[in-house]
């Protein structure tokens, strides 16, 4: 990551304000270095040389003490400063890290790995205090105060400010040779981290199975395995920055003792006056002291570097393209044209070029191997993958209607409000702010004005308002982390409840009965129908026989191509060959 990289400007606003106050603070502090050094070497002439009493020394002791208050109290500021825009900063992070993540859907990087993204907009964000509160105003000081110094030295001795100017850049060499010895160091503390925490969480979604097959104990082993890497890693960061200080403070030792030397024998030789003397040899060290504190500071903020640069990265990431039209006409079809999808990691396509057409009322049931690409067939048409080749579009084929809409002209949120979608795994959340997940507020996800009846509705459609009626609380029953006491056939036909509550143009369903017993399934099932039979467009992902053999055309996605067959035969008997073949 650069020293200071343009887009912490960019994406944390309250930065630019920071770095004026501390430019500003940045002038008065090397305003009074110099100030210091003159009153300093000035008093201890006086003294020494020309045999001076306290009485007439008073007030420039007096004016000295108030520069060393004066500095302290910069000092103070500039820290407070810090500390109040690195928590306004870190805000303005979070919350855009936050909204990018959500734009991305499902799929990016929060879908593909959680606990990275949880790990940099916690602890990631919080390491950023010592960017802040350290590096950034000593790096502005770095700037300023050696230009200060050379610029007062130049009009006192020319040899002296030479040496200063040559031997000043070898330490931003040697930090930039330091930092990218450390850069390999950070990276794998940084995935180490990550990979402790994706994998800490995926322990915790799945201890209770892990439970149940004694396998939770031998997870302890695998935590502390990581832990201990982490450990290793983090000591090891921290060594490369002590021997680092350590080079730093060596090389502007050297350097002052040039000068101290060069200093000294021209003094010896009468070449320079005793107060031109000791004001550069009390000036030359507040030279290299800011480019020190910058190296030292920079490794103790290495972490929240690495952060930020990983942060920026996510927040760059581009968002689907999507367009501004709002008005979508109702009994449309829905026609995918040769889409194409191939992920930028991935050599082979992630869907084969697709064309098919589901038309208002009939159910199309994708069915192919595992891997073939219908989960991502399923996110491109709800918006959250920008497909490779080909097109989504909406048409009036049937009638020869309005003109043909791309999909991506629409708004994304006007397109979304016309699709119902499940999962293949539910998740009940609450619609509200309050903590406390019913399922009045599971089902109002879908539809935040619906009322109790239409809730009851939903619910009798998806097959389960009868079970939830036996329930103490009924619509009111709170579902907890471990659901509440709810079967998984319930949370699956409650998920599906919510996606026809808000009466739907399309529905979207992926592999909708996979874990559920057969009196689910027939709940679900008999859903589907109903929904078609209302004229919505139902596209479902199919493995098991009892959605094929409902569905009206069936398309078989795999690498080796698409093929369409229609689900019924001439007499209207379900097609068994079209939900048999090989792969299904």
């Amino acid at each position: 990551m650069k020293p200071l990289d343009p887009r912490l400007l960019r994406y944390a606003r309250s930065t630019r304000g920071f770095i004026i106050l501390t430019v500003v603070l940045g002038v008065f502090t090397a305003i009074l270095i110099i100030t210091q050094a003159r009153l300093l070497s000035s008093v201890i002439v006086n003294v020494t040389a020309d045999g001076m009493g306290w009485a007439e020394i008073a007030p420039a002791v007096l004016v000295l003490t108030g520069v060393f208050a004066l500095r302290a109290l910069l000092a103070w500021a500039a820290e407070v400063a810090a500390f109040r825009s690195s928590a306004k900063a870190k805000q303005e992070l979070r919350e855009a890290t936050l909204a990018h993540v959500l734009e991305l859907g499902p799929l990016g990087p929060a879908g593909s790995d959680p606990g990275e993204v949880a790990t940099l907009i916690t602890r990631g964000v919080d390491a950023l205090d010592g960017y802040y509160a350290r590096y950034l105003p000593q790096l502005v000081l770095a700037v300023i105060v050696p230009i200060a110094i050379l610029v007062t030295m130049i009009g006192q001795d020319l040899l002296s400010t030479l040496i200063v100017a040559i031997t000043i850049p070898l330490i931003p060499l040697f930090m930039v040779l330091i930092g990218l010895y450390t850069r390999s160091s950070v990276d794998r503390q940084w995935q180490t981290l990550a990979q402790l925490s994706g994998h800490f969480l995926d322990l915790i979604a799945g201890l209770p199975t892990l439970k149940i097959f004694g396998r939770s104990k031998a997870q302890a082993e695998a935590i502390r395995a990581i832990g201990d890497r982490y450990r290793s890693t983090t000591m090891g960061v921290l060594r490369v920055s002590f021997l680092s200080s350590l080079a730093l403070e060596l090389l502007a030792t050297l350097s002052v003792a040039l000068v101290a030397v060069s200093v000294g024998l021209r003094l010896a030789e009468q070449q320079m006056s005793y107060s031109v003397a000791l004001f550069i040899l009390i000036l030359a060290p507040e030279a290299y002291l800011p480019l020190r504190l910058v190296g030292q500071h920079f490794h103790a903020a290495a972490e929240g570097l690495g952060a930020a640069d990983r942060m920026f990265t996510l927040l760059e990431t581009p968002a689907p393209i999507a367009g501004t039209r709002t008005d979508i006409p109702a009994g449309l079809a829905l026609e995918v044209a040769d889409l194409q999808i191939r992920y930028p990691e991935r050599a082979s396509d992630a869907l084969a070029p697709t064309t098919f057409i589901a038309q208002p009322g009939t159910v199309t049931a994708l069915v192919g191997r595992s891997g073939g690409g219908k989960t991502s067939l399923l996110a491109a048409l709800m918006g959250f993958l920008a497909p490779t080749a080909g097109q989504v579009r909406l048409t009036n084929a049937l009638a020869g209607g309005c003109e043909p809409i791309n999909l991506a002209e629409l708004d994304q949120a006007a397109w979304r409000a016309r699709i119902g979608w499940v999962p293949q795994r539910a998740h009940l959340i609450g619609a509200g702010s309050d903590p406390t997940v019913t399922i009045a507020g599971a089902v109002r996800l879908g539809q935040s004005s619906a009322s109790d009846e239409q809730i009851w509705s939903a619910l009798t459609e998806a097959g389960v308002a009868a079970e939830i009626r036996e329930l103490p609380g009924q619509l009111e029953t709170p579902i907890h982390a471990d659901f509440g006491g709810l079967s998984v056939g319930q949370l699956q036909r409650i998920a599906l409840a919510r996606a026809l509550v808000r009466s739907p143009q399309f529905l979207f369903l992926d592999e909708p009965t996979a874990a559920l017993d057969g009196m689910s399934e027939v709940a679900v099932v008999r859903a589907v129908q109903a929904a078609a039979q209302r004229g919505c467009v139902v596209i479902i992902v199919a493995h098991r026989p009892a959605l094929i053999l409902i569905a009206d055309q069936i398309v078989r996605i795999g690498a080796d191509g698409v093929k369409i067959t229609l689900a019924t035969a001439s007499n209207g008997a379900p097609n068994t060959t079209a939900i048999t073949g090989a792969g299904w």
